[in-house]
């Protein structure tokens, strides 16, 4: 079910049920910060939120009701935290699009990347796919008690997905999931994996993209072949050793991609 409200309070008193979240819930609030796009996270014992900045997220609209068709596709409780006009704002904008649909949007990046430790990059060629979390832990391919994300509150179907992004994000999570503990600064020295650059276009067009608000995800598998354009590790890359930053890791690789696809694409 979605509910509308205006205002929220970030405690662990659902203002619906004026009782305490429990893990089947999910807010979006519409935000004016001019802090940030987009987050989102946990707090005070609050239900996961995911925040969208009004003046500085582009099409906040489209994030708005993706969210709305993913939590109602998937039987999600869910609160927006917004005006009744803002509401009619972005369901007017979003139009027939689906939070599921098998196209990529004008403002989509035509290519995701999926980062992961040197270890897991090598489980992943064996399967010949990525899996999520879950199909990991089940198949007993990973040891770690829970994932990163738990340390933001991610809810525990977070892990039957594989995210993607851009970006430095996927070096920031694999070192953080080194260390134990959420690792902001993209200059922290840490071991590099594997940054694995996949065809949006193409797994959009296959049906496999879903858009839940805040991140672009494949739901537990994801065949290497066809999607993987390309990979980057530390060695591929020229670098001196194993260990870098995000920052420099993320960097290189990407203007080594860029001079790949140039080849590629003469």
């Amino acid at each position: 079910m979605i509910y509308r409200i205006s205002d929220l309070t970030e405690n662990n008193i659902n203002p619906v049920t004026s009782r305490k979240y429990d893990s089947s819930w999910l807010i979006l609030a519409l935000t004016d910060s001019k802090d940030y796009q987009q987050m989102c996270g946990s707090h005070n014992g609050c239900a996961y939120t995911i925040k969208i900045s009004r003046p500085n997220k582009d099409n906040w609209e489209m994030a708005v009701c993706d969210f709305i068709g993913f939590c109602g596709a998937n039987n999600k409780n869910a609160i927006l935290v917004m005006s009744e006009t803002d509401l009619e704002i972005a369901r007017k904008h979003y139009g027939s699009h689906q939070y599921n649909e098998a196209f990529l949007r004008e403002n989509e990046p035509p290519v995701l990347v999926h980062s992961t430790s040197l270890d897991s990059f090598r489980q992943i060629g064996r399967d010949g796919m990525l899996k999520s979390w879950n199909i990991l832990k089940k198949e007993k391919n990973i040891t770690e008690n829970q994932p990163i994300g738990k340390l933001l509150g991610d809810p525990a179907d977070f892990s039957d997905y594989i995210m993607f992004g851009s970006g430095i994000t996927g070096e920031i999570i694999v070192n953080s999931k080194q260390q134990g503990k959420i690792i902001m600064d993209e200059n922290a020295e840490y071991l590099t994996g594997a940054r694995l650059y996949f065809d949006a276009k193409k797994m959009a067009g296959d049906g496999l993209l879903i858009r839940d608000g805040c991140h672009i995800k494949v739901k537990d598998t994801l065949p290497l072949n066809p999607y993987l354009i390309w990979a980057a590790t530390w060695d591929t890359l020229g670098l001196a050793g194993r260990i870098s930053t995000p920052r420099i890791f993320a960097t290189e690789a990407e203007k080594q991609f860029k001079i790949f696809m140039e080849a590629a694409n003469p």
